[in-house]
């Protein structure tokens, strides 16, 4: 019984590991190449990771600033400066709707980096070419 259970498990074993198996380039030339272009992936990774950490870091601070300016803005409504505190709430809200936008905005990099393109994009080419062929 111990035999048959080792010969199951190990022909078990077997089969995943020869279903893990990749096909590797074939000549040496084939292989650098294959190292270049996986180098180029993580360059254009690491360029847009860093497009969006910069342009995050931009819309938190605007979001931020602009709508602390909202909060002092309503909150001098009821005083002497009430003109003023009128002006900025539309001041803070717009740098803060500024801010939010560049936040969301920057998320768009993040899809560049994955290497997949929107559904819309993808969406608008099919509708482009079954409309002209």
């Amino acid at each position: 019984m111990k035999t048959i259970l080792t010969f199951f498990l190990l022909s078990i074993l077997s089969f995943t590991i020869l279903a893990q198996e990749r096909k590797l380039p074939g000549t040496e030339e084939e292989f650098k190449a294959e190292i270049l272009k996986l180098r180029q992936d993580v360059d254009d990774i690491q360029h847009n990771l860093d497009k969006t950490r910069q342009r995050f870091k931009l819309g938190v601070g605007l979001a931020a600033l602009g709508y602390t300016v909202t909060i002092a803005g309503g909150l001098m409504l009821g005083g002497d400066n009430a003109d003023a505190g009128e002006a900025l709430l539309y001041t803070g809200g717009a740098i803060g709707l500024t801010g939010t936008l560049l936040l969301v905005d920057s998320f768009k990099f993040l899809r560049g980096a994955s290497g997949l393109e929107s559904y819309r994009r993808r969406d608008n080419q099919k509708a482009l070419t079954r409309h002209f062929y």
